[in-house]
């Protein structure tokens, strides 16, 4: 079976995830990497009718990411569930959510979840 993978990398957003007040106001930075596969219907592609396109996929990680939630885990599973949705062709995704500024005292780095489907 061929299968024929997309990728969005390192796409950026300031959201207002998390658990505590303060992530809810003043918001944080996220990175976003989205990868799903499917096996084409056709076998050359020739046109955007025959593939996923990705500018779709990033509307839909907009809207996603545009809904407050208390978790990434929440966050990334609901992203690969609304792809699929929007794009049933997808037999699986990989989306992983990074936090560039967690709030963890005396923390330096971020905080990553990831998630893998397959549909």
């Amino acid at each position: 079976m061929n299968m024929l993978t997309i990728s969005l990398n390192n796409v950026r957003f300031r959201a207002y995830h998390g658990l505590y007040p303060e992530e809810r106001q003043k918001g944080n930075d996220f990175v976003v990497n989205l990868k799903v596969k499917y096996t084409p219907s056709a076998g050359v592609i020739q046109s955007l009718d025959e593939t996923i396109d990705y500018a779709e996929l990033f509307a839909v990680i907009n809207e996603t990411m545009q809904q407050p939630v208390d978790l990434l885990e929440t966050l990334v599973q609901t992203i690969a569930v609304a792809v699929h949705r929007r794009f049933p062709v997808i037999r699986e995704a990989e989306v992983s959510v990074e936090k560039l500024n967690p709030p963890i005292d005396q923390f330096e780095g971020s905080a990553m979840v990831s998630y893998s489907a397959v549909f």
